[in-house]
């Protein structure tokens, strides 16, 4: 009975630990996933190639390829993410792998034309020890009033 009460006492004294830790990763993701979007607007393509795993995927209205490609058109203007207008943000993490979910009006110059279109975000990042890589973005079109529920 003795170790029964002081199992779950142990337990109640833990928990707010476990999810302090849990709150940190889904804040650090949040952070991390806020300076992807002005490193983009920035074309700043060396820190983009630092955060994109080597196998991560890009899935745009206009097709899907790996990070090579994804870095070059960034770099050199094909695609050029001026603005992220970020409306909603919701963040899942599960051990080394979180979840982002971003709710955007999205202004980008696509092959010399400007355009403004709504999306939600997803992205995937796995942890590799003390930093997070990005493994996936996908833009998926969304109507708008749309909500990440």
């Amino acid at each position: 009975m003795k170790g029964s009460i002081l199992l779950v006492l142990v337990a109640i004294l833990t928990a707010p630990f476990a999810l302090a830790q849990e709150s940190s990763a889904e804040q650090e993701i949040r952070d991390l996933s806020k300076a992807k979007w002005q490193w983009m607007a920035d074309k700043d393509a060396d820190r983009l190639d630092s955060l994109f795993h080597e196998g991560a995927r890009f899935v745009h209205m206009g097709g899907t390829w790996g990070k090579e490609a994804e870095v070059g058109i960034i770099r050199s203007g094909r695609i050029h993410y001026k603005k992220a207008d970020v409306h909603e943000v919701a963040v899942e993490v599960s051990g080394d792998t979180a979840v982002l979910w971003n709710r955007i009006t999205l202004l980008a110059v696509v092959g010399g034309n400007e355009v403004t279109n709504p999306f939600t975000v997803t992205e995937v990042y796995q942890r590799s020890g003390d930093s997070w890589q990005m493994l996936a973005l996908t833009f998926s079109s969304v109507m708008d009033g749309h909500s990440i529920r």
